[in-house]
This record gives structure tokens, sequence and C-alpha cells, in this order.
């Protein structure tokens, strides 16, 4: 299994959402996150004054998938959530050791 993490714009997410959907993804986390990279922030004007915005928002989804989808779930999310423009965001794959549905017991791929 792996967790994939992603941090993407928060106007792709629906989008993202059903093309993850369609690949056999039953289920992920959202959290709205703050941040920054070679982005670095803009400068913005709020009633005649101008400031500076240094933490862009953005979605951190997080799902663990079987090893058997992984390879296609990184594509989509790669492929749908581009926009070409800076700031679209980034992906992070890591090893599951294990997985447990709390409520039945399964553990494994079962536990997805």
């Amino acid at each position: 299994m792996k967790l994939v993490i992603a941090v993407i714009k928060p106007f792709k997410l629906d989008e993202v959402r059903a093309a993850l959907s369609a690949v056999g993804v039953k289920g992920m986390m959202v959290n709205e996150v703050r941040g920054f990279g070679r982005q670095s922030g803009h400068t913005e004007v709020y009633r005649g004054g101008e400031f500076q915005v240094n933490f862009v928002p953005k979605l951190r989804l997080e799902m663990v998938v079987p090893d058997s989808i992984a390879t296609e779930v990184i594509e989509v999310l790669a492929t749908t959530a581009r926009t070409g423009k800076i700031g679209d965001g980034k992906l992070f794959v890591v090893e599951v050791g294990e997985a447990m549905r709390i409520r039945t017991g399964e553990t494994g791929d079962e536990a997805l």
C-alpha cells in the first residue's frame, strides 16, 4: 500500500476527486493548508494599502491506495491537478506498512 499526499490548488478539488474516483480511489482526507514554495507568495491591495501574502492557500489530499493502482493514481493526480502555472503543487508517495479498519478489524487492502 502507498500513502499518496498531494498539495493542489483549491479550485481543482472537484475535478481531481472525480478523476480519482474513476480509477478506484475509495476515500481521501482533505485539509485546507497554507504554504509557499518557489511561488513565494504575492502582493495584494486591500483598501488602498498594499500588503504581502506570504502563504498561499492550498488543499492537502491524503489517500492510502493499494500498490496495484498506485502508479495510475499518481499519474491521474499529476495530469488532473496541473494548470501549467507556478504553484500547481506537489505529490509525495510513502510506503504504508499496515492499515486496519477499526469497525470491522479488516487489515491490509481490505481495510481501504
